[in-house]
């Protein structure tokens, strides 16, 4: 499969072409909003320490988008809570995502990976 800059879509008035970083944003978002996601985590772990980025400078670091021939697959890289049913908020955010890319940007999305790479407990740092 060749790989693709952009996700195209021909309409009747022209073509729209939907850039990864487009869709990686709009992933972030959605998976943010799931119960028991902290943040997202930077995909490459040295040391297997898990760096928690949060903010919207930081939404896309953690989601990998790769798009061949026209089908999206979504990779992200999450934190979750402590206490929290790893399976079930994976499951949550593999729904959010797909269905708010879809929704949005009308764009197929043919995969989404949810990757977690770390848990945080209530207590970190916090009074």
């Amino acid at each position: 499969m060749e790989r693709n800059l952009s996700v195209k879509s021909q309409k009747p008035l022209g073509t729209i072409d939907v850039a990864p970083d487009a869709i990686a944003m709009v992933a972030g978002i959605a998976a943010l909003e799931c119960f028991g996601v902290v943040g997202m985590s930077s995909r490459s772990l040295q040391d297997g320490i898990a760096e928690l980025l949060l903010g919207k400078e930081n939404l896309t670091k953690g989601i990998e988008v790769r798009i061949d021939d026209n089908r999206v697959i979504v990779d992200l890289y999450v934190i979750v809570e402590y206490g929290t049913r790893i399976s079930e908020v994976a499951h949550n955010v593999i729904e959010n995502v797909k269905y708010a890319i879809e929704n949005q940007m009308g764009v197929s999305v043919d995969r989404v990976n949810v990757i977690v790479t770390g848990v945080r407990t209530g207590m970190d740092g916090k009074a």
